[in-house]
């Protein structure tokens, strides 16, 4: 119980600020080299000035921040974990979770899609040959082109290689038919990297196919109508009859779950990073609701109950925080313990961040509720990252 108090009071005098704070507790940058707390000042700063003042238009309007994000590509936020020779910045997956995690303070819809592109720019770099890597990356790493990642089907989520969607080698083309849900940036993007079925059932019949926009055969679904996530379109794409040259095949044949999976280990440790980002601001909301509003005669800071409250809050948050940094260093090192890590991240911190977020409406009350104010918008973005990457509720059954 000192203990608790001890907490409640650090939160209660405000230590606990975003990138800089000098509280111990509090501080996002404790075990960072300098370098990396640079990297995270960079995106911390970028999040505020050219974030947060439009995220909730870009989320009323439904606007895809194509120049904002450009504006984020000329800082290296495009390709942030792709290599060098191809226009990447070749940094660590703790640096990229780093970089998600403050980038999500000023716009969590927007920093998820920005994260998937990587991974798909990623993809390309770790599976495609050199002409592939040439022809993709530099573009995508500059977000003068914008990645879509194109695994899930409307007959199969979490369980992934039971898809559908075929490639049949006809001479020097693939000849693409079926459709995948739920794509974020479906119909507004460049390049789509698409797990199809080249051979029998199951996993060992998948492989990887690059297909760029406006070819042939390739249609997208209506623009859905979403709870949270309203800065990145999502549609159906669809194939019928699409003819992708063999060329754009990533790896050989049958490689395609590989890719896929290991693409999610790194998009897991990315989407709660972003989970973190929200976290961090609405505990910041919250806690700077409570010194200003008053009930009973006094602010709400003054309740030992809140207090208590805010300080669970910010513990879950530290907690998430190292659970995120260790799995990504896993994956980074390669360790045997990398993909049990990644899930892990992604199952706990999903779901303790977005009930920090939904605890942080709750403290706002009705005014939580209201558009007006932000905190409304962290909850509603980040529900889904309970859902995508691999379900929370069978992420246990795996």
């Amino acid at each position: 119980m000192a203990a608790a108090r001890a907490l409640a009071r650090g939160v209660r005098l405000g230590s606990y600020s975003i990138g800089r704070s000098r509280s111990f507790i509090f501080s996002t940058s404790i075990g960072l080299t300098d370098e990396q707390k640079e990297f995270q000042k960079v995106a911390f700063d970028f999040a505020a000035n050219e974030m947060a003042p439009h995220m909730a238009e870009w989320d009323q309007k439904e606007m895809f921040p194509v120049e904002a994000m450009r504006k984020a590509a000329q800082l290296g936020f495009g390709g942030i974990y792709v290599n060098p020779d191809v226009g990447g910045s070749g940094l660590s997956r703790l640096d990229t979770s780093i970089i998600f995690e403050a980038l999500s303070t000023g716009c969590v819809s927007t920093t998820a899609y920005i994260s998937i592109h990587n991974m798909c720019a990623w993809m390309i770099d770790t599976f495609g040959n050199n002409e592939q890597r040439e022809k993709f990356c530099p573009d995508l790493c500059a977000m003068q082109k914008f990645a879509s990642y194109c695994l899930t089907e409307p007959g199969s989520g979490s369980d992934a290689a039971s898809l559908l969607t075929s490639a049949k080698l006809q001479g020097d083309h693939y000849i693409l038919n079926g459709s995948k849900a739920f794509i974020s940036g479906g119909g507004d993007t460049d390049v789509y990297v698409v797990m199809c079925r080249t051979g029998g059932k199951g996993p060992k019949g998948i492989s990887c196919l690059v297909v760029e926009k406006g070819t042939p055969g390739l249609s997208f679904g209506k623009k859905e109508k979403k709870v949270g996530w309203n800065s990145q379109p999502t549609r159906a794409v669809i194939f019928e009859d699409c003819a992708v040259p063999v060329t754009n095949l990533l790896g050989a044949e049958g490689e395609g779950f590989i890719i896929a999976m290991k693409g999610l280990n790194g998009g897991r440790i990315n989407i709660a990073s972003c989970s973190l980002g929200a976290a961090h601001a609405s505990v910041l909301l919250a806690r700077d609701h409570m010194c200003v509003r008053k009930q009973f005669g006094e602010t709400l800071s003054n309740s030992q109950f809140l207090q208590f409250k805010l300080a669970e809050m910010a513990t879950k948050l530290v907690a998430s925080r190292l659970l995120v940094r260790q799995a990504a260093v896993a994956l980074q090192e390669g360790r045997p313990d990398a993909v049990s890590l990644c899930s892990m991240a992604k199952l706990f911190v999903t779901d303790e961040c977005f009930s920090i977020c939904n605890q942080a409406l709750q403290i706002y009350g009705g005014y939580g509720y209201l558009k007006d104010y932000a905190v409304q918008q962290y909850v509603r973005d980040i529900r889904v990252h309970q859902i995508l990457e691999g379900n929370d509720f069978l992420s246990y059954k795996k």
